[in-house]
């Protein structure tokens, strides 16, 4: 018996706090690809039969991948190709070409990037272009030497696609497109996006040599699943160097799924994105609480960082206000009341102000105008105002119109928790008068 108690490792409580973040934060922060997707059969099947006919028949093919932002379009991709390259002769044969509409903004930076990851830099050495379209005429005529049999299969993979679109002339696409149509090299080309309607974004010319296929991915996670999924993202794993701690923690959690006030902040996370990358800075959040005086996570842990997930950016901001820019603020929600949201200019809101000002017990905010000018160009620089579409710069700046971005319960929620706010200027932003 006291052998067996002494092969168990026991660890302090510091200790086992430091594995469970370490665990779990990688966790969170490095998603590893399931075995399969889940609730994507058909589609997987369909990508990888595609697939599989660039890269061990050597067809030329082209497909477009649909669907809303978070529901595993990358992640069906990626489980996709490490089947494929499971295969010994797409191993060593097929090439891949990763571009993304947010990186590549035009179709020279698109090029380059295509000429580094196929390793032709060397090809294309220092030869000079006298046009766009020659470069990457060379390029894929570098692509298409040799027959079907001995070319390399290429395999061009296009991160938000629909971005692709606006470049000029679509020519990268054109070309791309052309050649995974042409009987030489053998090329795929995917295509990701969560714009459904993509199509209507090309040429004709771009659209005729598109093949049309399409997959649409859409989450039919339930709640139940997205609550099992919580708990196993949560749970330690059976080889947790102190066992005793690593059962307690999981029984913890088990408890804490139960839990119906946790329950009503995951459902509201579900609700408004079934992305399990927002679940996972939701559960990132909640575990950076976690203390050697508070070694379990706790229902309060959630609902705080539930809370910093959907905090209103804005209203924050005007946590860090002067009273003077608050005062302002307040004297512009009094002119969207009194003028049903038309546009002002500082002029009005100084004379909105002036008005609050001289009540006999208003003096110590009195300020001149040219420092009342410097705290509202402040707050047009914070974006919490900003300039109304075709207000001409020749205007003084006194006469330009403006618009509030912020709403009344924005700005009575930040009143509540300004620190130290005195109390007639919380008055005067709850009164009607003008």
């Amino acid at each position: 018996m006291s052998k067996r108690k002494s092969r168990e490792t026991h660890m302090t409580s510091g200790e086992c706090v430091s594995q469970v973040q370490r665990i779990l934060r990688e966790r969170f922060c490095h998603q590893g690809l399931p075995e399969k997707p889940v609730g994507l059969d058909s589609q997987y099947k369909h990508l990888l039969e595609l697939l599989k006919r660039t890269a061990v028949h050597g067809e030329s093919n082209s497909i477009l991948i649909v669907g809303p932002r978070g529901t595993g379009k990358t992640m069906l991709l990626s489980c996709v190709l490490r089947e494929l390259m499971d295969i010994n002769e797409v191993q060593k044969n097929l090439l891949q070409v990763y571009l993304n509409g947010l990186l590549q903004t035009d179709d020279r930076i698109a090029l380059r990037e295509i000429t580094r990851q196929l390793n032709l830099e060397n090809v294309v050495g220092d030869k000079v272009f006298g046009s766009f379209a020659e470069n990457l005429g060379f390029l894929l005529e570098a692509l298409r030497k040799g027959d079907r049999g001995s070319s390399q299969p290429v395999l061009f993979v296009l991160d938000e696609f629909d971005l692709f679109a606006h470049h000029k002339n679509q020519t990268l696409l054109y070309n791309l497109l052309d050649v995974s149509q042409s009987a030489q090299a053998p090329v795929a080309v995917v295509g990701l996006t969560c714009r459904l309607d993509v199509l209507e974004l090309l040429e004709k010319r771009v659209k005729s040599r598109f093949s049309h296929r399409q997959i649409l991915v859409a989450s039919s996670l339930t709640f139940g699943q997205y609550l099992d999924n919580v708990r196993s993202q949560l749970s330690l794993p059976q080889d947790f160097p102190d066992a005793r701690f690593g059962q307690e923690w999981n029984d913890s959690v088990a408890k804490l799924c139960e839990d119906k006030s946790v329950e009503e902040i995951l459902q509201k996370q579900f609700n408004s994105s079934k992305d399990f990358r927002s679940l996972h800075l939701l559960l990132l959040l909640a575990l950076s609480r976690v203390n050697v005086s508070s070694p379990t996570l706790r229902a309060v842990d959630l609902l705080e960082a539930s809370r910093l997930c959907t905090v209103d950016a804005k209203a924050n901001m005007l946590h860090g206000l002067s009273i003077l820019e608050l005062c302002l603020i307040i004297s512009m929600k009094h002119l969207n009341d009194i003028y049903d949201g038309e546009p002002f200019n500082f002029q009005m809101v100084h004379n909105e102000y002036k008005k609050f000002i001289q009540r006999k017990s208003n003096s110590v905010h009195n300020y001149e105008k040219p420092v009342i000018l410097k705290a509202f160009e402040h707050l047009l620089q914070l974006e919490l105002i900003k300039l109304v579409d075709g207000s001409s710069s020749k205007t003084q700046r006194e006469y330009q119109l403006v618009r509030l971005l912020l709403d009344h319960g924005q700005i009575m929620e930040a009143l509540q928790r300004y620190p130290q706010c005195p109390t007639d200027v919380k008055q005067w932003a709850v009164s009607s008068l003008a």
